[in-house]
């Protein structure tokens, strides 16, 4: 009897070392510019959002995660190589990536995964470590996309584009798929990416909702230093009018608005006028009577009116295109679940950084502020995360590369500068970091958004904003979650001030940066 129990012991313990010895598959599904604002396990206000949600229910919610540096190619930088900007070079989407970095991909396919990458990356047509991929060029468009791959040469495909990329992953995964070999795969939206174009299927209902507006949507910035007053991403006054509101130019031209800006009708021409004639036939069924309502209200709005307007029109769009995110989400968990692949796939969803949905009157990003600089998290891995969990933490995407490559137990190379997740997915969070450090780059450019750095712990922000101005800015993040008051000059705080300046330069000088390298970088822009 004790030799047949010792037995069953030892089958039991091989199996488990078996188990243990199989490396997970991963996941990596990132969308562009989702606020986190607007995923419903977050805040369900604005959108539900099932599927995403549900990597959440069975995995872990980072309520701290952040970015680096809040802007799209240098965010993907520092997911590919766990390196800062100043690092990988890649500081603002004008200058280029440094192809010589090294990026986790080629360190997955170097160790025997097989790798693939459906989407957008928005950087380089021809991505390093990838068995396979097929990326929009550049920013990509929603209808009818181009495609660069890497075995067909450059594509084009009819259809929504965020349907073709979950087609795209699917079809990878049913066909490709090599059974004998774990595997790193990409799944990369565009969406919900600026000029926000929604499927057929949910612009006819999105466009007929309205949505609650946020508390500071009508911000005027006071308490605030002059880098929040001189950005120009308002709502009423830097939106376009074609290519983000859908406003015909034509009806532009009867209205007498004028563009925004020098793409705003090349915007709408370039996404709507790409459409079939089928497509655009559904997309003027719904479109054109919002454009004959606006003809006859236009004349009589107030600047109030107009942003409460805008507001909605941005939303309905914005977040119609989420709510196809969320449908390829569920598509491809679900296969991952039928095909038997879930209990060892890691799944991640994030975004490459936040956005505004009208807070302090703002679209887009850039800023250190939270609507920006605060980006999605969620994360399952079944039987290392518990399911439900949250994590306060002040994790980056710099720890992306370095999380994956210890879950696939790869070596993690010395010179990356993100620490791994996997403690906190096991509760373990006394020896991680208590601060991120930021730092935004690209002025003068869109937006103008100035140049700064700064140091953001669960407690506290402190910012420099540099230049062509020198001004200081603390917020209190717990008593101030919006962020309305500068308290850079209030006795109260200046004990804290001068132990978050002492630590930020601490931090600079742990990731490498300087003042030198400031110079350097606005010297190239002035060049």
């Amino acid at each position: 009897m004790k030799q047949i129990l010792l037995f069953f012991i030892c089958f039991l313990l091989i199996s488990c070392n078996k188990k243990e010895a199989i490396p997970p598959n991963i996941l990596f599904i990132m969308s562009d510019d989702h606020a986190y604002q607007a995923i419903s396990a977050y805040s369900d206000q604005l959108i539900q959002t099932p599927n995403i949600d549900k990597i959440a229910k069975e995995g872990m919610l980072f309520t701290n995660a952040c970015v680096t540096n809040s802007i799209c190619a240098p965010s993907r930088a520092v997911i590919l190589t766990g390196k800062h900007s100043h690092i990988n070079g890649k500081i603002d989407n004008r200058f280029p990536f440094d192809t010589s970095q090294m990026t986790f991909p080629q360190l997955f396919q170097n160790g025997g995964y097989q790798t693939a990458m459906f989407g957008k990356l928005h950087f380089g047509n021809e991505p390093k470590g990838l068995d396979q991929y097929k990326i929009l060029p550049g920013q990509g468009t929603y209808y009818n996309p181009d495609f660069i791959t890497k075995k067909e040469g450059k594509i084009r495909i009819e259809g929504y584009t965020t349907d073709i990329i979950t087609d795209m992953t699917l079809d990878w995964l049913k066909n490709d798929r090599k059974k004998d070999q774990p595997f790193m795969l990409m799944y990369l939206h565009k969406a919900p990416h600026r000029e926000w174009l929604p499927p057929e299927r949910h612009y006819k209902n999105f466009t007929q909702k309205t949505f609650p507006e946020p508390e500071t949507l009508f911000d005027n910035y006071e308490g605030r230093g002059s880098a929040a007053k001189e950005a120009e991403m308002n709502l009423l006054t830097h939106m376009n009018w074609a290519g983000d509101s859908k406003i015909y130019p034509e009806v532009m031209d009867q209205l007498g608005i004028p563009e925004t800006s020098n793409w705003d009708k090349k915007a709408f021409e370039r996404e709507v006028g790409r459409m079939t004639p089928t497509q655009r036939a559904k997309w003027d069924k719904i479109y054109g009577p919002i454009n004959e309502e606006f003809i006859k209200n236009y004349p009589s709005m107030t600047s109030k009116d107009k942003m409460k307007w805008r507001y909605q029109r941005y939303m309905q769009d914005y977040l119609g295109s989420i709510a196809a995110v969320d449908d390829g989400v569920g598509q491809v968990l679900d296969y991952l679940t039928s095909a038997g692949l879930e209990e060892n796939t890691i799944v991640i969803y994030t975004s490459d950084q936040g956005f505004y949905l009208g807070e302090h009157g703002w679209f887009d990003k850039r800023f250190i502020y939270d609507e920006s600089f605060k980006t999605p998290l969620l994360v399952k891995w079944p039987e290392q995360i518990s399911p439900g969990s949250k994590n306060t933490n002040m994790v980056q995407n710099l720890d992306f590369a370095p999380t994956l490559l210890e879950a696939a137990r790869l070596p993690i190379p010395s010179d990356m500068q993100g620490e791994s997740l996997i403690p906190l997915f096991k509760g373990q969070k006394e020896s991680f970091r208590d601060a991120a450090y930021y730092h935004y780059y690209e002025y003068p450019a869109v937006h103008m958004v100035k140049r700064h750095y700064g140091i953001v712990t669960e407690e506290f922000k402190l910012i420099h904003f540099y230049d062509d101005i020198d001004e200081w800015e603390l917020y209190d993040r717990k008593n101030d979650p919006q962020e309305m008051q500068n308290q850079i000059e209030n006795p109260t705080y200046s004990d804290i001030i001068v132990d978050l300046k002492k630590r930020l330069e601490e931090l600079r000088i742990q990731y490498g940066d300087s003042r030198e390298l400031d110079q350097k970088y606005i010297d190239m822009y002035k060049n």
